[in-house]
């Protein structure tokens, strides 16, 4: 027997990783306001904790196109 996800449920799940992503986002932005709260921030951390936000945002701008096909 074979199933096939129905594009509901791949919504779902769709909608679960940029549920997962919104948390990972705001992780890395609040580990950029403890770096940037300490008397001299790494330049590397901050330039890293930009990057990562940068790409997770990248990440869920893919998502939520995948997510418009599936409930188009």
């Amino acid at each position: 027997m074979t199933y096939e996800l129905t594009n509901e449920e791949k919504a779902a799940i769709v909608s679960q990783h940029i549920k997962n992503l919104e948390y990972s986002i705001y992780n890395l932005q609040i580990s950029l306001v403890e770096e940037n709260a300490v008397v001299s921030p790494d330049a590397d951390k901050v330039s890293s904790l930009n990057s990562q936000i940068s790409e997770a945002n990248t990440k869920k701008t893919a998502l939520l196109a995948e997510l418009d096909d599936l409930t188009a």
